[in-house]
């Protein structure tokens, strides 16, 4: 039996799907029991889901039966406990749907590209150079991948096809059963810029400095900005550019981790402040993956450049109205940003954030 490595799921209204999303396990989940396992599901589809679902009534339908009686048992232990406390923040039952018939979950599940039984994984994926080399030299070591090639070369196999000497069927590309290379190729697909989609809110954030303001009377006159890749949700912190790495860290704790947690990855770009040892070494601390815009190429970051051109052109208005303040008004400036309707995500960065618009006497709209 294959050990499980995903969880499916599906949210649907009146017999119609609204969404469909699915996520790889985590390794210290793999080892979790079944229990947990269908548990760990529902928390995370409450989650992604929770601006759909809080405060509506919902039915949750597992394929495992004990789940319906999840809130009646005595004896859990802290994982549990935790999860149930989130389970209770809404109006939600858990009722049993046996497998067999949950076919538009299960197909989740099947969705792979199919293989023949030479048992290569198919899997669609851009490659950097020294990873395509390396799957060129391993494809040309297996048998099974071999006959194909020799069979497209022949011309007797039109569904697959030789690229650059690289083994293709159609636009995904065929990958031999060696573990260190298909753990090197999803790495690679995980932390890839095109493929990162943040699960929960300022799990994957953006950062960067708007540097050359005005010094105010407090002697700022940098802003760090920080937006959460997923609302679109952002501080502006006023700082100054003789600040200290260890003031720029204390601030940070502070004012990100302390109301949002510990992010999973940072983009950035290759500012020698996000670069340093002493940076590095804090969110290696942190078990945060830092992930750098590529050189001569700053757009890779492009959520906060863009947040930094709208930031500046409100700053415009606010020095010109404020001269040396601005300080002052950065939090008035940070509160219309993100209650300020995004067109990316539909909404203001504010509801997407907290699951409701934002009580305000300003009504921002489309």
């Amino acid at each position: 039996m294959m050990p499980r490595i995903e969880d499916w799921i599906v949210l649907m209204q009146h017999e119609r799907v609204i969404a469909y999303a699915s996520r790889q396990l985590r390794s210290h989940e793999v080892n979790y029991p079944v229990h947990d396992l269908e548990l760990a599901a529902v928390v995370f589809a409450l989650k992604i889901w929770r601006h759909y679902l809080y405060g509506e009534t919902f039915q949750i339908f597992t394929d495992h039966k004990s789940l319906r009686y999840l809130l009646s048992q005595r004896e859990l232990n802290l994982r549990q406990r935790r999860w149930i406390e989130l389970l209770k923040d809404y109006d939600c039952t858990i009722e049993y749907h046996p497998g067999k018939v949950n076919v538009v979950a299960d197909a989740l599940s099947r969705s792979h590209g199919s293989a023949d039984q030479d048992g290569v994984l198919i899997a669609t994926l851009r490659l950097r150079p020294m990873l395509h080399d390396r799957i060129r030299r391993v494809q040309d070591q297996d048998p099974g991948l071999v006959r194909l090639i020799e069979r497209v070369q022949a011309g007797t196999d039109s569904e697959f096809e030789l690229t650059d000497g690289i083994l293709w069927m159609g636009q995904r590309l065929c990958v031999p059963d060696v573990e260190d290379l298909r753990r090197e190729i999803l790495e690679e697909a995980r932390v890839a810029a095109y493929a990162m989609h943040p699960e929960w809110k300022w799990e994957r954030i953006t950062m960067d400095f708007v540097m050359g303001l005005p010094r105010t009377p407090r002697q700022h006159d940098a802003i760090w900005d920080i937006v959460d890749r997923l609302t679109k949700s952002a501080h502006f912190l006023p700082v100054r550019e003789s600040n200290t790495l260890d003031q720029l860290a204390q601030k940070y704790v502070a004012e990100i981790v302390r109301l949002h947690g510990i992010p999973l990855s940072i983009v950035s770009d290759r500012d020698p402040r996000f670069t340093s040892r002493f940076w590095k070494s804090l969110q290696t601390a942190m078990d945060t993956r830092l992930n750098f815009s590529t050189t001569f190429h700053p757009q890779t970051d492009g959520q906060s450049e863009r947040t930094i051109k709208t930031v500046e052109d409100m700053l415009q208005a606010c020095v010109l109205e404020f001269r040396g303040s601005w300080d002052q008004y950065l939090a008035l400036i940070e509160f219309a940003y993100n209650n300020q309707y995004q067109s990316s995500i539909r909404m203001a960065p504010y509801e997407a954030l907290y699951g409701r618009p934002c009580r305000s006497p300003l009504y921002w709209d489309e």
